[in-house]
This record gives C-alpha cells, sequence and structure tokens, in this order.
C-alpha cells in the first residue's frame, strides 16, 4: 500500500476515534463562568434532557436539597404559592407583577427560607431578607419561541444593575449555562456596595448571590438567590434550576 494512503487512511482513523476504541462526540460548551470560577460538575453520562412543555407545577421548581449540594448547611422551608406579584429585584425591575410586565396567567412562586417567619401577603418572602435564601418565579408560556421573547425581556430588565454608582451594590457580568438546545440560562453575580468602587463590578473578586433568568422549551422563569454563593456555587445553582425548570 502506497504511504500516501496509509497517511490518509490513518488520519481519518484519528478523527473518528477509532484508534482508542471510541468515537468522538462533538463536545457541548455547557457553562460559561467568569475567568479561573469552577465550572458545573460534569453529568453522569445520561442523556441530554428534553426542553419542557405543558403546564408548570411544583416538581418544575428548585430543590432546597440542591443548595446542601453546595455547602448551605441551614436548614430550609419551602413555601409555594400560584398567582402573581413581584418577581425580580425590584431596584431594577420596578414594583411591577410579572402579570403586569408579560401577562398571561398565574404563575408559580417559590421561597426558599431559614425562617416561617413570612410577608402576609406573600409567603415565598422571608419578613427578614437575611432569612431568604432564594426565591423562584416561574410559568409556562405556551411555546418555546415565546419563552425565549421572555426570558430575553427579563434579562434586559436587570441589565442596568451591572452599572451603578460607587459604593451601591451592582451586578457583575452576565454568564451563560447551556444544558441542551432550547435549556439556557443567563445570571448575573451580585456584589456589595463596598466592593464597588468604580461604578461596575469588582475584578477578580468572589459574588454574594445573584440573579438568573432561566428558560426550558417553554418554561421560563426568574431565580434570585439571596444566600452568599460564590461563582461555582452559584452555577451549579442556577443549572440545577434551569435542569430541573
Amino acid at each position: 500500500m502506497r504511504v500516501r494512503t496509509i497517511v490518509v487512511i490513518l488520519a481519518a482513523a484519528v478523527g473518528l476515534g477509532l484508534l482508542t476504541g471510541r468515537f468522538v462526540l462533538p463536545a457541548r460548551s455547557t457553562t460559561t463562568v467568569a475567568p479561573g470560577a469552577a465550572p458545573a460538575p460534569p453529568g453522569d453520562g445520561s442523556a441530554a434532557p428534553k426542553p419542557a412543555g405543558g403546564p408548570m407545577t411544583d416538581r418544575h421548581l428548585l430543590a432546597a436539597a440542591e443548595f446542601g449540594k453546595v455547602g448551605f448547611s441551614k436548614h430550609i422551608h419551602v413555601r409555594d404559592r400560584v398567582g402573581d406579584g413581584r418577581y425580580a429585584n425590584a431596584a431594577c425591575a420596578g414594583e411591577k407583577t410579572l402579570g403586569e410586565t408579560l401577562g398571561g396567567p398565574g404563575a408559580h412562586f417559590r421561597g426558599l427560607l431559614t425562617t416561617t417567619d413570612t410577608d402576609d401577603g406573600d409567603p415565598t418572602l422571608a419578613v427578614n431578607i437575611e432569612d431568604q435564601v432564594a426565591r423562584e418565579v416561574a410559568a409556562d408560556a405556551g411555546s418555546p419561541a415565546l419563552a425565549q421573547n421572555y426570558a430575553q425581556r427579563l434579562l434586559l430588565e436587570e441589565v442596568p444593575c451591572q452599572e451603578e454608582p460607587a459604593a451601591h451594590w451592582v451586578y457583575g457580568p452576565t454568564h451563560t449555562i447551556d444544558v441542551a438546545p432550547r435549556i439556557t440560562a443567563s445570571w448575573m453575580s451580585s456584589y456589595d456596595g463596598d466592593l464597588n468602587t468604580t461604578g461596575t463590578a469588582p475584578r477578580g473578586k468572589e459574588p454574594c448571590g445573584g440573579i438568573a433568568v432561566l428558560r426550558n422549551g417553554s418554561h421560563y422563569g426568574v431565580l434570585e438567590v439571596d444566600a452568599c454563593l460564590d461563582t461555582a456555587a452559584m452555577t451549579r445553582i442556577v443549572r440545577a434550576a434551569v435542569t430541573r425548570l
């Protein structure tokens, strides 16, 4: 066999992964995080999740157990409700309700709290913000295209808080987590005002929680994390939330 023919065959075999006894699958970019941050742990080899569709239920909302996996040790109380209400950081989105912003039927609200002392008008909100671990608001848009539209609009509402006067709390750059086609999340880390000296998020500093906009098939949602989680922990929590959504 000619040398040129052998080279061609070997090159093709390497490209297919046959020389190692396995096929090479296209790599998927699953997480984009800040430089130096630990990405979410790899999957267990199971098939990629399918995009969600149909009505929302409580089982689509983030489980309290996910916080234990990132080292949060306090007991978490779960409070759910269905209806309308404030859905994101009021300093960015204002005091509007989800219905006022997007219309449509009532959403599912879940509060994760370290207390049973909750707001009289909304059991998913702790009376003391220090007792709020996280809060998720999610709904079914009716179609993947509309869910994408809603998610983009909700994210744009939070973007202005990436620039704030020095000494004011501020959101960091937008991170993207792509779990599978039509299952994606965008999140921003949160920084206290004492770390904001230039009007934007500090470089090289770990955040203290943050906010995420989620989209899974026809489902969409907003997740606020008040617990002081760093980049790696936030990445894992947001990934768990959008996968479950």
